[in-house]
């Protein structure tokens, strides 16, 4: 009979600090979406220029490691003849592919939450770079949710949240519209971590994206 009751108690008391656990689990993963850039998570990134489109800017993406931080590294010289003017580091959603990045942030919304931002932990040459987002409401490549951000040389963390985004769209002519948007994370379908609009020398290291509530 003892030693019925003492395995009872035990029992239970398992049961509550799983249930603990994972509460505090579940809080935790109400705050943010962490994706740090590894081995693994690179593999869902590639490089683009604006030679896709005629432009002449040279550059390349390439993961490195600064002690016991990993993280990926945008390098190029951006240059704007022939209508260019960008390097990027971008990953992407499709039907076919789905990473496990966009699948969190597309299924984000659960009770009644829905995330508010951006946060990037980032270092650079102390040159303007952008985040670019395209989502199911944006129609073309010239179309997207953009907000920049200020380098130096140290890690720092940058928060953006969704609201400072502008949706800008690059016309057949040349000319810009700014359209009245907001990006809703369910849509989220393309990530860009840019260096753009001006000729310069672009050096930009990324170690980790999150998103957060």
């Amino acid at each position: 009979m003892y030693k019925q009751l003492l395995l009872m108690m035990l029992t239970i008391s398992t049961t509550i600090s799983c249930t603990i656990l994972s509460s505090e689990q579940q809080t935790e993963k109400q705050k943010s979406l962490v994706f740090p850039f590894t081995p693994d998570s690179a593999q869902n990134w590639s490089f683009v220029s604006d030679r896709v489109m005629g432009g002449v800017s040279e550059g390349q993406a390439s993961l490195e490691q600064d002690k016991d931080i990993s993280f990926a590294r945008l390098t190029g010289n951006v240059s704007t003849k022939n209508n260019g003017g960008f390097i990027q580091l971008r990953s992407s959603s499709s039907w076919l592919n789905k990473p496990l990045m966009f699948r969190n942030i597309n299924d984000s919304e659960k009770a009644g939450q829905e995330l508010q931002g951006v946060r990037l932990n980032v270092r650079g040459n102390g040159e303007t770079y952008y985040i670019f987002i395209q989502t199911n409401q944006t129609r073309s490549p010239s179309d997207n949710f953009q907000a920049s951000f200020q380098t130096n040389n140290a890690w720092q963390t940058i928060e953006i949240p969704f609201k400072q985004f502008v949706r800008e769209r690059i016309n057949y002519n040349g000319s810009t519209n700014i359209v009245e948007s907001h990006i809703s994370p369910k849509n989220i379908r393309s990530i860009g971590i840019t260096a753009y609009g001006r000729d310069f020398a672009a050096d930009l290291s990324v170690s980790q994206i999150e998103f957060y509530y």
